[in-house]
């Protein structure tokens, strides 16, 4: 009975100090998501103004995904370009967050900068990426600005 009430002791105090510290560990995860997602936005923009061709950038949850298009102009992206560890998605999210775009769907990167609705560059939009638990990305339309 004395080795029992010994270890749930030694569990009890345990509980106390790890928990706080696997809390801190998880919120780091989320944040680590975050600066990914707002990392293939960036690059995003950069590859479309660099290479002068449209860039798609397709947010859903658990994964990033870039395409570029092999010629210019263009109205779609028809070339997936993989990440960094040459992964099909640019990036993953093994805790799948929740992740919202809006407005949903494909972000388009034009040539000169903007980041529109559409592949033909028509409509400039103002999109915000909204993943749980963090603050919510703002990337401007006109200007491909992201914050």
């Amino acid at each position: 009975m004395v080795e029992l009430i010994a270890v749930l002791l030694l569990v009890g105090v345990l509980a106390v100090v790890a928990m706080p510290r696997l809390d801190a560990a998880l919120a780091l995860r989320g944040a680590a998501w975050r600066d990914q997602v707002q990392a293939a936005a960036l690059q995003a923009r950069s590859l479309s103004t660099g290479h002068r061709r449209l860039v798609c950038l397709t947010v859903a949850t658990g994964e990033v995904r870039l395409a570029m298009a092999s010629a210019n102009p263009a109205t779609s992206c028809n070339t997936p370009l993989p990440g960094p560890d040459g992964d099909a998605r640019w990036a993953v999210d093994a805790q799948v967050l929740a992740v919202t775009v809006s407005p949903a769907g494909t972000l388009h990167f034009q040539p000169d900068g903007r980041i529109t609705s559409d592949g033909a560059g028509l409509n400039a939009v103002n999109a915000s990426v909204a993943i749980a638990g963090e603050a919510t990305l703002q990337i401007t339309g006109e200007t491909g600005h992201v914050r």
